[in-house]
């Protein structure tokens, strides 16, 4: 028996140790099981929890309208959870201090029975669900009433209160259950939603009225840490909401506890001041102000049993984790949690913009290279293929019904595909031979010789109106797919354009609003669109009196101080109702500045001229001064011409090259209307940073630069506008100096000397002598001394425009500001 005992004992203690090691295996997968259902089930518990302290809720003594309020916005928004919130809700009404558990139980019946009703008939929405918690507790309670030992008008009176209570009290809660649940997935609530968040938290807390903990009330310790977490997040404001609404509610439900209100007030205006100190800080604040109320209104023990609250309060607070109170503060307007995920949420939809415009530029490229591809296949036909063609076409009319065709194309092949291609050639270089002059050796070979000439020039001709419509095509394809290239390129600087406006300048920002604060100046708001150098965008917001002008005297120049460029006013924009900001919008200084002068008349002094001209910023650093004239005088001249102007600047203010701009006008013009029509283009790019400047002369007169006492001119032999398909676009590049007056004017001014005279010398001379420096003076001169010349006819359109570029002088100098350091540009692209 020893032996068998040795024997079998490690065996059985084998056995033994499975065992138990299968028994903690089933046990840590049971745990692990339970914690899966709990985190899957995390908000059904939570709005239990919910359920069972709103169910204990009542104010005033007797009223209990939460729990059927409640109820009725979970059907709505939580019908999965509908079940157990209603069993937790009758529950908590039965632990309440007066149980009422039936009469709650009823309540949530009817609730439910009328909205099953309603959905009978497909009329179930969220919005009727007020009306409906009105109904079932008027319903019920006076039901109550009537069976009751008592009925009086106070019973009815508080009946019909009830019943309001739970309508305003399902408002409430349809704004702030989303919120509670984190079911709302926008980072902004307003300010009546945060309103009704505090006024379901304070009713939640009414649950727990009675409720002790070595002798310290479970609601006060909750009422205080929730004063501390939102005065922490929004600080005196928001603290003070918190404190009125949850101590009245608080008020309400205890008696006993009014002065609840005032304490909790104080408490949270205090915490909230010293926001900025940290949560130590709020702490200290909150302790402070229940501690200097409770002095006032209670004896000696209750100052301490509302410390010790007040302590536990704290506690909690301090050891509430940082996820949580950025979460909340994510909620808060006003807050830097809420700031950040703003304009996060603003680089999102920047970089989807941005993708979505990216992806369209390159659907734009894809096609104009699928017809820039055709174009080019169907650019050159070979001349075999043309030979091919016409032997095919001849061959078949003429030799068909010949009875030489077998020899020739049989027998004498070589010297039938001779002749038949020196036919071709003389007909393509239009010698065809007469009769008698036909070679003799073509009449040896063919008896239809000049039947075969007269076949070819007829099939050559229909060739060449072929070729030419061919032509017309492709040169359409090559344009539209220039064009699209263009629009791909417009696209893809947008999607950079959006790009950079998606960088992280709030740092900057805050710069600049310390700096602007330091001067004493009450900015409402500063937005950094662009801080590339040289392309400078800044708004400000701001509410400063008229008459003043701070703008371009102290932030102006500070600005350029602190970015280390010039910056001006670009634009001032008042608001349309009083009490509103002002809208400043600050930019880059131009170096240069361009003042116009335009001068003109209509043919026999008409009032309607066929010439058109334009004098506009591009917003790309560039100012345009353009003039067209219109094919004759008119109305139909100045349509021409206006829409070749007005079609060109949109183009050019989109960003398309100046090249493809004027391809497309040229085109437009084509397809307008099938009569020939045609207008001039004169068009002068001026880069406002550098005062080189671009020239593009479509069929235009001369221009001239007056530098000084020399006058020089700038030509180019281009057709108009809307004559050819294929126009060719010379730019002239020029480098303007400050004080340089440039001149720009149609046919009328500078034909008016006539033929017997050398135009351009005679038009350089009148400049010269012209001693003014003022632009407008210049083209009044000019116009007057053109008139003059004729003797009072004006026997032409005449128009002239005149820019003078000279150095930007900013009004207000710059000035250096102790303190105040540079602001760091970013120097990548989010």
């Amino acid at each position: 028996m020893d032996k068998q005992n040795v024997v079998m004992f490690p065996g059985a203690q084998k056995a033994g140790m499975i065992q138990t090691a299968f028994r903690k295996g089933l046990n840590w997968a049971a745990a692990r099981r339970f914690v899966q259902v709990l985190s899957a089930r995390k908000w059904t518990f939570a709005l239990m929890a919910v359920g069972m302290l709103l169910g204990r809720a009542t104010i005033l003594e007797t009223l209990a309208p939460f729990a059927v309020a409640y109820f009725a916005v979970i059907y709505f928004l939580r019908r999965d959870a509908i079940l157990p919130v209603a069993v937790s809700i009758i529950v908590g009404s039965w632990m309440a201090v007066l149980p009422e558990p039936i009469w709650i139980a009823l309540e949530l019946a009817v609730v439910y029975l009328l909205i099953k009703g309603l959905e009978a008939y497909e009329r179930a929405e969220l919005s009727y669900a007020p009306l409906l918690v009105f109904i079932s507790t008027l319903i019920v309670r006076l039901f109550n009433v009537v069976i009751g030992s008592t009925l009086d008008w106070y019973a009815l009176m508080m009946t019909l209160v009830e019943a309001a209570l739970g309508f305003v009290l399902t408002l409430v809660f349809v704004q702030a259950v989303p919120v509670l649940t984190v079911m709302r997935k926008t980072s902004a609530l307003k300010n009546e939603e945060i309103i009704c968040l505090m006024i379901m938290l304070a009713c939640i807390m009414t649950g727990a009225v009675g409720w002790m903990v070595g002798g310290l009330s479970i609601e006060h310790i909750m009422s205080r840490y929730m004063l501390l977490l939102f005065a922490f997040v929004g600080g005196a404001p928001l603290g003070a909401s918190v404190g009125v609404v949850a101590g009245l509610i608080l008020s309400l439900a205890d008696l006993g506890a009014i002065v609840q209100m005032s304490l909790l007030a104080f408490a949270g205006l205090l915490a909230g001041l010293l926001k900025e100190g940290g949560k130590m800080a709020v702490a200290f604040g909150m302790l402070l102000g229940t501690s200097i109320l409770a002095i006032y209104i209670g004896n000696q023990s209750d100052v301490m049993i509302s410390t010790w609250e007040s302590v536990a309060a704290v506690v909690l607070f301090l050891l509430t984790p940082r996820t949580i109170v950025r979460t909340i503060a994510k909620y808060v307007p006003g807050t830097h949690e809420h700031v950040k995920s703003q304009h996060e949420y603003a680089k999102r939809v920047r970089d989807v913009t941005a993708s979505r415009v990216a992806q369209f530029s390159e659907v734009f490229r894809q096609l104009s290279r699928s017809f820039g591809q055709v174009s080019g296949m169907n650019e050159r036909v070979k001349r075999e293929e043309r030979v091919e063609h016409f032997m095919n076409a001849v061959s078949e009319k003429a030799c068909s019904s010949c009875h030489r065709r077998g020899l020739c194309w049989e027998g004498k092949f070589y010297q039938t595909y001779k002749m038949m291609t020196e036919m071709m050639t003389v007909v393509e270089e239009g010698k065809k031979p007469t009769k008698k002059g036909t070679p003799k050796e073509w009449s040896t070979h063919c008896l239809k010789s000049n039947q075969l000439l007269d076949i070819m020039e007829q099939q050559y001709e229909m060739y060449r109106h072929d070729q030419h419509w061919r032509k017309q095509l492709n040169d359409s394809r090559v344009l539209v797919a220039e064009q699209l290239s263009g629009v791909s390129q417009v696209m893809e600087d947008l999607a950079r354009e959006i790009k950079r406006e998606g960088q992280q300048l709030h740092l900057q920002e805050e710069q600049i609003r310390e700096a602007l604060e330091g001067l004493g100046l009450s900015i409402q708001g500063i937005d950094i669109i662009n801080l590339e150098e040289g392309n400078v965008e800044i708004e400000v917001y701001h509410s400063f009196g008229k008459g003043y002008d701070e703008c371009r005297k102290i932030i102006a120049p500070l600005l350029s101080d602190i970015l280390g460029e010039p910056i001006a006013v670009m634009s001032e924009r008042y608001p349309e109702y009083a009490g509103q900001p002002v809208l400043v919008v600050f930019g880059s200084a131009k170096a240069y500045e361009v003042e116009t002068g335009i001068a003109g008349v209509a043919k026999g002094g008409d009032l309607l001229s066929g010439d058109s001209f334009s004098t506009v910023e591009l917003g790309n650093g560039k100012f345009a001064v353009a003039i067209s004239d219109g094919m004759g005088n008119g109305e139909r001249a100045k349509l021409e011409s206006s829409t070749a102007l007005t079609i060109l600047q949109q183009l050019l203010q989109s960003g398309m090259d100046e090249k493809l701009a004027i391809k497309s006008v040229n085109s437009v013009l084509l397809l307008r209307s099938a009569d020939e029509v045609f207008a001039t283009v004169d068009v002068a790019l001026i880069d406002m940073y550098t005062a080189k400047t671009t020239f593009l002369k479509i069929g235009s007169t001369p221009s001239f630069i007056k530098r000084g006492q020399e006058v020089i001119p700038i030509t180019a032999n281009n057709l108009p506008v809307g004559i050819l398909q294929d126009i060719d676009v010379d730019l002239i590049r020029i480098q303007l100096l400050p004080g340089d007056t440039l001149i720009m004017m149609t046919d009328g001014i500078y034909d008016a000397p006539g033929h017997a005279v050398n135009k351009e010398m005679w038009m350089k001379r009148v400049i010269q002598e012209i001693q003014s420096e003022n632009p407008q003076e210049i083209a009044d001169c000019l116009l007057e001394t053109v008139v003059r010349y004729h003797k009072g006819d004006i026997l032409d359109d005449m128009t002239v425009v005149v820019a003078r570029v000279d150095k930007h002088q900013p009004e207000w100098a710059t000035f250096r500001w102790p303190g105040i350091s540079k602001v760091e540009r970013p120097r990548t692209v989010s």
